[in-house]
């Protein structure tokens, strides 16, 4: 029992560090429809940043803010000079972004050289709970009910505010919002830089989760955000946020029990809601 509690708290975890990533790539893909394979650089960067800030000031909240800005200001100039000109065209924006992407790995082999960074938890949110025999760690129940505040503030944002009407509709009908008068482009941009800021955080967070950070960890969260969105649903933040619970419990216990599975879980769970439900499991049919 003590094992199905640990690999369901670690399946969690990793969970909703994939799920920072994907929900604003779910609302990037959905409102914009844009194939930004650049999204995950924006992850990396929020660590490098997020980590270098914290290692340098011992805080460990402004690394967290600082990697939040770093994503903010990257979505920002992606988003008007990389995306802007490539929208409605899905093969150059595979190219360019996945071009982007390498670049972005380079820049931070650049900036903080090509090592892995170490990142250490913060004292205060080291060490573990027990409760009859179990054992909890503390940073990964930080990370899980970060994931789940930023899950309710993003659907209470998106159900029960302005922009986030707007961007709903923005979702099914793109011209429709247009005509209303909105300046789709602004909120465009507006969901591009928080998606990028959610990266980031999510980034920032893996750090100590992991204990180490590396260039390529863009690359390698960035597929398994597109695997969540895929299996959630194109614009379906409840979707990302499900898929990415499924798909980190997958990999926990597949990792545990059957490792040789441990990294064609997930692919196969992508292949089989691809062939029952093509639109994913809170898609909208086409």
């Amino acid at each position: 029992m003590d094992v199905i509690i640990n690999l369901t708290v670690n399946g969690l975890a990793t969970g909703m560090l994939i799920f920072l990533l994907a929900a604003g790539l779910t609302l990037i893909f959905g409102l914009m429809d844009v194939l930004n394979f650049a999204h995950g650089g924006l992850f990396a960067w929020g660590a490098y940043a997020g980590i270098w800030t914290y290692t340098t000031s011992g805080s460990f909240l402004i690394g967290i803010i600082c990697a939040m800005l770093t994503g903010l200001i990257l979505g920002y100039l992606m988003e008007r000079y990389i995306v802007q000109p490539v929208y409605g065209n899905h093969i150059q924006q595979i190219l360019i972004t996945l071009g982007l992407m390498l670049v972005l790995s380079e820049m931070l082999k650049v900036v903080w050289g090509p090592n892995q960074l170490s990142a250490t938890t913060p004292s205060y949110l080291s060490g573990s709970w027990e409760f009859g025999g179990v054992i909890l760690i503390k940073y990964r129940l930080l990370i899980i009910a970060v994931g789940f505040l930023v899950f309710f503030l993003i659907h209470y944002i998106l159900k029960n505010t302005k922009i986030g009407l707007i961007v709903r509709a923005g979702v099914m009908d793109k011209e429709m919002v247009q005509s209303l008068g909105i300046n789709i482009k602004k909120v465009f941009m507006l969901v591009f830089m928080v998606g990028s800021a959610l990266a980031a955080l999510g980034g920032v967070l893996l750090g100590p989760y992991s204990g180490v950070i590396h260039a390529e960890m863009g690359l390698e969260f960035g597929i398994l955000a597109f695997i969540v969105v895929v299996i959630g649903g194109m614009g379906s933040i409840t979707g990302s946020v499900l898929a990415a619970i499924l798909v980190g419990l997958a990999g926990s216990y597949m990792a545990y029990y059957v490792p040789d599975l441990a990294l064609a879980v997930n692919m196969l769970l992508m292949a089989l809601v691809l062939i029952f439900k093509p639109q994913g499991l809170f898609g909208i049919k086409g």
